[in-house]
């Protein structure tokens, strides 16, 4: 397992004003990226002072990375995709709703490490890194998906369906999907977030299953309810992934 990150440290008023100057200067380089609109890259900020001020630099990179990931992954035949209607708005870039959407069960755990007891701590961060994995894995079966899947089919009923359907799935997108869950999965454990074989293992695979159940939420609890956003459906997602790991986890543990 590995080494409960730097939480385990005591955090001074010192350390967050360390971690807020960081990252204001991070952002501020990165901020003509077109990655997040701008308020996006302020509620970026408040979330990678919580990520660095927690856990460290290494929860903080592998946050950047799945960022990157996504965003690049978003761009991958987005000229096709705006012209079959498909495309994120506002060019890919994404905003505050966006990124709590993504990050707000990862940040909540991140926030409760430094006060878990030690044999929980590893635990708590499986569940970050599945809850991010999970998002990632979303979004490459998504973008993916809705490129070049070939045959798009409702999860619940497996009927045809237009691309970009809430709820749709395809074999290239399901496949897009395990590969994103495994690649956030490899870079949390190259960071020293989890351990390996088991855990990694066990955070892409829920986060593949996570996946898939917001595919079947999508296609029955959204469709129906017009407050169920977006936004919340990922929250929703990455919580489920959350859950499961931490529950796998535990279970490791005995």
């Amino acid at each position: 397992m590995p080494d409960a990150m730097d939480a385990a440290a005591p955090q001074t008023l010192l350390h967050w004003l360390a971690a807020a100057a960081i990252n204001a200067v991070l952002i501020a380089a990165a901020s003509r990226a077109p990655v997040l609109t701008r308020a996006g890259w302020v509620h970026a900020a408040v979330l990678g002072t919580i990520l660095w001020g927690c856990l460290g630099p290494r929860g903080w990179l592998a946050v950047v990375a799945y960022l990157l990931l996504g965003s690049l992954v978003t761009r991958l035949g987005y000229g096709t995709k705006q012209a079959r209607g498909l495309a994120e708005a506002r060019g890919g870039r994404r905003g505050p709703e966006n990124v709590w959407g993504s990050a707000a069960s990862g940040a909540l755990l991140a926030l409760l490490l430094p006060l878990a007891p030690e044999p929980l701590r590893p635990v708590l961060l499986v569940g970050f890194a599945a809850s991010f994995a999970a998002k990632l894995a979303d979004t490459f079966g998504s973008e993916i998906g809705k490129r070049w899947g070939r045959r798009t089919l409702l999860i619940t009923t497996l009927q045809p369906v237009p691309a970009g359907t809430e709820g749709a799935i395809s074999l290239e997108g399901t496949a897009a999907s395990a590969a994103g869950a495994v690649l956030m999965a490899l870079l949390c454990a190259a960071l020293g977030l989890i351990g390996a074989p088991a855990p990694l293992l066990l955070v892409a695979a829920v986060a593949l299953l996570a996946t898939l159940i917001e595919s079947a939420i999508g296609a029955t609890l959204q469709r129906r309810l017009q407050w169920l956003s977006n936004e919340l459906v990922n929250g929703l997602q990455t919580a489920i992934a959350a859950l499961l790991a931490m529950a796998g986890a535990l279970l490791l543990q005995r």
